[in-house]
């Protein structure tokens, strides 16, 4: 058994964007938005920072029928009873974890331009697998950059195909022909001045996608 991930808006915080003065209110602008999942990412955070905000954030979530993921820390997961863990090339072992979390829990992955990877990790029992860096990053400016023409090749996998990585406004327009069934957001989202009214705009270009290829 496996868990699926809600299609669509996929935000991620960013402790530069997202103090913890705004962590709370710049997060449910985006869920009134129509953000359908939210990666907890907060690397300075102590712990039981990370236990806090994670616990916090999960019941925001809940209020609107969000799931939340935790960036690379499987115990977090655990105790703040997120939806599951995103983990990044190498930032752990994908069988392990995937034990760890049990079969009621998400477990993604990022492949950046690797098909191959991606067909490992589903085997070892990953829920989702995100592509990229797709545009110029400005969280993650020195990650490889993933073509296009890698989305397209991606619709052979068996599980959701996540778009991340300089994803504006601006430029998902471009990504629109290909079958991604959820966008992964950092700057695009949480650096626009009215985030709720920006999110309500991927929305829709997303359901129209989801639509197309009959993800909804």
């Amino acid at each position: 058994m496996s868990c699926i991930l809600n299609p669509g808006l996929y935000a991620i915080t960013d402790p530069k964007l997202l103090d913890e003065n705004s962590l709370f209110t710049k997060v449910e602008s985006a869920l009134k938005g129509g953000c359908r999942v939210l990666q907890y990412r907060d690397k300075p955070a102590s712990a039981s920072q990370k236990l806090e905000r994670a616990r916090a954030l999960k019941s925001l979530c809940r209020q609107y029928n969000a799931q939340l993921i935790i960036n690379d820390d499987l115990e977090l997961c655990l105790q703040s009873e997120a939806d599951g863990v995103h983990l990044g090339k190498s930032d752990g072992d994908i069988l392990e974890a995937r034990k760890i979390l049990g079969p009621e829990r998400i477990l993604g992955v990022t492949c950046h331009s690797d098909i191959s990877y991606a067909q490992q990790c589903i085997q070892l029992g990953v829920d989702y697998c995100a592509f990229g860096r797709l545009f110029a990053s400005k969280t993650k400016p020195e990650a490889p950059p993933c073509p296009l023409s890698v989305l397209k090749d991606a619709a052979k996998l068996s599980k959701p195909i996540v778009a991340i990585g300089g994803i504006t406004l601006d430029n998902i327009e471009s990504l629109m022909h290909t079958p991604i069934y959820s966008a992964a957001i950092i700057n695009g989202l949480f650096s626009q001045p009215d985030i709720q009214a920006t999110a309500q705009k991927f929305k829709t270009i997303l359901s129209k996608q989801l639509t197309s290829f009959n993800y909804l």
